[in-house]
């Protein structure tokens, strides 16, 4: 994954319009200068966290992942869209929150991560990394803007923890969950394992007050990109006016020294922070502790039971 670059698109987009997403797509992916080329193995990673809710807030909405896959399809790519929900498959998920019938009648194919790769991580975690996200030619990540219980906000470094596939998720939560730091430390430790390609994040509704479920509709209007995700997470930072040190993830990229975490290295293209209002966003006052208890985990396992057999 490239981690060097500083340069970060953002641009305006009111409404979920498929034509008007796929638009912008193309201005700022042309902006950044990334264009796969005709064949391209292209894996598209939405944030898929659960599909309880009716109107599909806590995913990244179907509509912004159907213009990218045609974006995509347009420039000769073959297409996956997949993920590892927290409750439920991707599939059902996707059918849930109305994804699978936004992509119906593309030629994309619909997967759920199963089959994975045990990586041992440069801090000494091991995980179980989706082969779909190790062996595409070209990874898009493609999260939403949301407020986080747990860890302030989810944006582009934090959604490549989808990529662990499963039940694997929960346990590392207890396992390294606590301490702040250490959870932050093995999700950044994913971004160099994983595929190169670039982060288009859904900022058009944001989720704010709670996540990465639990939430109310924000309307900010944007869409990011850039191929270094940890630019991208500062460029947010900014644009919601968060402190980015309230951020462990942002901290622990900072520690590492990664080009991007700082928000005046940052270069901007199309259009800056400060033309965007996020006056009002908010996120959680205190922090949920990250390591689950014992009985969170066979809880959750029991949701997950649940939500196979209601998204069945």
């Amino acid at each position: 994954m490239e981690l060097d670059a500083l340069s970060v698109g953002l641009t305006r987009c009111p409404d979920y319009d498929r034509a008007k997403i796929k638009a912008e797509v193309e201005r700022l992916c042309a902006a950044l200068a990334f264009r796969p080329s005709s064949g391209t193995k292209v894996l598209l990673k939405p944030n898929l966290v659960a599909g309880t809710r009716r109107d599909g807030l806590p995913c990244t909405h179907p509509e912004f992942v159907a213009a990218v896959a045609e974006w995509c399809l347009d420039h000769g790519c073959t297409v996956t869209v997949g993920d590892s929900p927290a409750f439920g498959t991707a599939r059902m998920v996707m059918r849930s929150c109305g994804m699978a019938a936004a992509l119906k009648g593309l030629p994309v194919q619909l997967v759920n991560f199963g089959r994975s790769r045990r990586h041992r991580l440069l801090h000494g975690a091991h995980v179980g990394i989706a082969r779909a996200a190790l062996e595409c030619d070209c990874l898009i990540n493609l999260p939403r803007v949301k407020a986080h219980g747990q860890l302030l906000v989810t944006l582009a470094v934090k959604n490549y923890f989808g990529t662990v596939v499963g039940f694997r998720k929960p346990l590392l939560h207890a396992r390294h969950g606590g301490h702040e730091g250490d959870f932050a430390r093995m999700i950044v430790d994913l971004l160099p394992v994983l595929s190169g390609g670039i982060t288009l994040i859904d900022g058009i509704v944001a989720m704010h007050r709670q996540g990465p479920v639990k939430g109310d509709p924000f309307p900010l209007g944007l869409i990011g990109a850039a191929v270094n995700p940890v630019a991208l997470d500062s460029a947010l930072l900014t644009v919601l006016g968060i402190d980015p040190q309230r951020s462990s993830i942002w901290c622990e990229c900072r520690r590492r020294n990664l080009a991007g975490w700082h928000p005046d290295g940052v270069r901007y293209l199309l259009r800056n922070p400060q033309e965007f209002r996020a006056t009002g966003f908010l996120v959680p006052r205190h922090l949920k502790p990250i390591s689950f208890h014992p009985w969170h985990l066979a809880k959750g396992a029991m949701k997950r039971l649940c939500s196979r057999l209601l998204l069945r």
